[in-house]
C-alpha cells in the first residue's frame, strides 16, 4: 500500500519515550558501551584546522575557475565553489550495524545485507543533502579481513542488490569502489563498510549552510525509520544482556534484530521536491550522530525549542528500558525518531506538508508509514542550545563542539 502522511499539529497529542523504571541502576550511556564523543571530537577539530590550511596552497583549486567555500567547513559535506554551482564531497561509513547483520545471518539465515547497504548509502547521500546539493555519483569501500568473506554468494548478491537500489533511490550513479581485504586489521568474518559521493548544488541559491536561519523559523521533523545507523554499539550492548538476544520480541510482534536493521529512509528525493515546490529552507539537519544535539549544528547563535515530539516507536522504548537509557543520553545521542530536521519561515510549513501529501515518496518507499511534524521554533540567543520542553532537557553549545 501507499505511504499514509499524517500532519500532527499544534493541537495533536505529543508523545514521549518513556524513561527508565524509577530506582533503575546502571543506567547505559553510549560513553559507557565504548563510543566517547569528549574523546573524538577534539580530533575531528584539529583535523579540520590542519584541512583548512590546505585549501590557500593548491594551485588548481583556487585558480579563478573553482575556489574552496570555505564557510562549508564544519557542515556535513564540503562544497567547492564553480561560476554557476557547487561541488559537494562526502565520506562517511556504516558503523557497526552489519555486526547485528552478521548476527541476524546466523540465527535467521536471511543476510539483511541489502538493508545495511542502505544504510550506508543513505548515511552518504542524507548528509549530502543538507547543505543543498543532490547526489551525482556514489562510490562503496569495502573492507575484509579474509578474502573469503566474498565466498558467501547470498550475502554479497544482497549486498550489491541493496547497494544498487539505494543509489536509484538517492539519484545517484553507481560509480565504483574498493574492496581491500586488510588481514590483521578487520577481524575475519566482518567488513568495514562506507563510501563517499560527489554532487551538485544548483543554481546556487539552493545553498544550505546556516546563514539563512532566521528568529522564530520553524522546525519541521521527518520521521526516521527506526533506530537507522547510530547508536548500534549501545544496541549490541544491550543484546548481550538479553536471555533471548536479537531474538526477543518487542511490543509490536517483530524481533529485536529485525527492528535494528530497519533500513535508514534516503531523504534525497524529499528534500529535491521540495526545492522544486518552491520551500524556503533555511537549513536541513540529517539526525546521526550525537542525536538531537545536532539540531544545533549551524554556527549562529540561536535556541531550537522543540515543543511536539515524532510519535514514538518501539525500538526506542525498548533500548530506554533495558539499557536503561534515560532520555538526556537517548535524545543526545540517537534520532528518537526523527530522522531530518528542516528550518524554514512558517509560511512554508504547509508546502512541506503537501509535497509528502503529493506522494513524493509512493514510488520510493511503499509499504512504509510515516509522519512530518511541526515542532517547535527557532529563537535568537545570547548562545546555542537545544531544549525539548516535553522531556525538561537543555543541550547547550558545548556539548556539541563538531567544529
Amino acid at each position: 500500500m501507499l505511504f499514509f502522511y499524517r500532519f500532527l499539529a499544534i493541537v495533536a497529542p505529543d508523545f514521549c519515550s518513556p524513561n527508565p523504571k524509577e530506582g533503575a541502576m546502571d543506567t547505559m550511556t553510549y560513553r559507557s558501551s565504548g563510543v566517547n564523543y569528549d574523546a573524538m571530537d577534539p580530533f575531528k577539530r584539529a583535523a579540520q584546522l590542519a584541512a583548512r590550511e590546505t585549501a590557500p596552497v593548491i594551485g588548481r583549486l583556487n585558480n579563478g575557475e573553482f575556489k574552496e567555500f570555505e564557510p562549508s567547513r564544519g557542515e556535513s559535506a564540503y562544497l567547492i565553489e564553480a561560476a554557476k554551482s557547487y561541488f559537494a564531497h562526502v565520506e562517511e561509513g556504516l558503523g557497526t550495524k552489519n555486526l547485528v547483520a552478521d548476527a541476524m545471518y546466523q540465527l535467521t539465515g536471511k543476510s539483511y545485507y541489502d538493508h545495511i547497504a542502505q544504510d550506508t548509502v543513505a548515511m552518504i547521500v542524507n548528509d549530502m543533502i543538507t547543505v543543498g546539493a543532490l547526489p551525482l555519483s556514489v562510490a562503496m569501500h569495502l573492507a575484509v579481513g579474509d578474502s573469503a568473506w566474498f565466498k558467501d554468494e547470498q550475502r554479497s548478491q544482497d549486498l550489491i542488490d541493496g547497494w544498487q537500489r539505494a543509489c536509484i533511490l538517492a539519484g545517484a550513479v553507481w560509480g565504483g569502489g574498493e574492496t581491500p581485504t586488510l588481514k590483521d586489521i578487520v577481524m575475519p568474518g566482518t567488513v568495514v563498510l562506507s563510501g563517499s559521493a560527489m554532487g551538485l548544488v544548483k543554481p546556487k541559491e539552493r545553498l544550505l549552510t546556516g546563514d539563512r536561519i532566521k528568529h522564530n523559523d520553524a522546525i519541521i521533523l521527518v520521521e526516521s525509520s527506526g533506530i537507522h545507523a547510530n547508536g548500534l554499539t549501545m544496541a549490541r550492548k544491550i543484546a548481550d544482556k538479553l536471555p533471548e538476544g536479537y531474538l526477543t520480541t518487542l511490543s509490536g510482534g517483530r524481533t529485536y534484530g529485525e527492528t535494528l536493521l530497519d533500513p535508514t529512509l534516503i531523504y534525497v528525493r524529499f528534500i529535491e521536491e521540495c526545492f522544486n515546490k518552491g520551500v524556503d529552507l533555511h537549513y536541513v539537519v540529517n539526525i546521526t550522530g550525537h542525536g538531537w544535539r545536532k539540531l544545533m549544528r549551524a554556527p549562529g547563535n540561536f535556541a531550537y525549542i522543540v515543543e511536539h515530539l515524532p510519535r514514538p516507536k518501539p525500538i526506542f522504548d525498548f533500548i530506554q528500558e533495558h539499557g536503561p537509557v534515560d532520555d538526556r543520553e537517548a535524545f543526545g545521542n540517537l534520532n528518537m525518531g526523527a530522522g531530518l530536521a528542516l528550518y524554514l519561515p512558517h509560511d512554508d510549513v504547509k508546502k512541506v506538508f503537501g509535497v509528502l501529501v503529493g506522494g513524493w515518496a509512493g514510488a520510493v518507499y511503499p509499504h512504509i508509514e510515516t509522519t512530518c511534524i511541526y515542532a517547535g521554533i527557532i529563537e535568537a540567543s545570547d548562545r546555542r542550545r537545544v531544549v525539548i520542553k516535553l522531556k525538561n532537557l537543555e543541550y547547550v553549545g558545548e556539548e556539541l563542539n563538531i567544529r
